[in-house]
């Protein structure tokens, strides 16, 4: 049986639950008294640079698809999502290894003391309002992607444009806070 026939809706519904289960019990596990081998403060930038590619594949793939260059089209989507599971094993990695850094620490005491809070001011709410909201749709891409891409290849068209339109604005999304989270949060790394 090729994809064309198969139901893989169950598969994609367990993926879509235990990726976000597994990322959240991470961030709950003491840290490894181990070393990555490399360093891993580096891949913060570097999911920053995999998140702006995707916005980028994203876009690539929303002209293409408008001018009909669907084989470029569906090249810049499975780029994009290869890029997104790179991502995904890559903050994984990072958040293994590592406590989580945490906004206006400046003194990276794990801390944000009254000081440090009044020194970013207001800009806190609007980080955390972006890095929620960043969250929420990065758990809701899952199973949006994995549906549309799975459309795609079975050939149901009408199915996939419906649901592709609602997925590419929320990847979008995703993508390009990604960045924007990541901008507001390196100083204090």
């Amino acid at each position: 049986m090729d994809i064309k026939s198969k139901n893989l809706n169950l598969p994609i519904a367990i993926v879509s639950i235990v990726i976000p289960v597994l990322v959240a019990v991470l961030f709950y596990l003491p840290r490894p008294n181990m070393q990555a081998g490399f360093n891993v403060q580096i891949l913060p930038l570097f999911h920053a640079i995999l998140n702006s590619t995707t916005a980028v594949l994203l876009l690539a793939s929303l002209f293409f698809i408008r001018r009909g260059h669907i084989k470029a089209h569906k090249t810049t989507n499975l780029i994009a999502v290869a890029l997104s599971g790179l991502f995904l094993l890559s903050y994984v990695t990072y958040h293994f290894f590592t406590e989580s850094t945490k906004y206006g620490d400046i003194n990276h005491d794990q801390v944000v003391d009254a000081a440090e809070k009044a020194m970013v001011g207001g800009s806190a709410y609007i980080y955390y309002f972006i890095l929620l909201t960043h969250i929420l749709l990065a758990i809701i891409i899952v199973p949006l992607v994995l549906f549309t891409l799975l459309r795609g290849f079975q050939s149901n068209f009408e199915k996939h444009k419906k649901i592709a339109r609602w997925t590419w604005p929320i990847w979008f999304y995703v993508a390009v806070t990604g960045v924007i989270v990541y901008v507001m949060i390196s100083p204090f790394y």
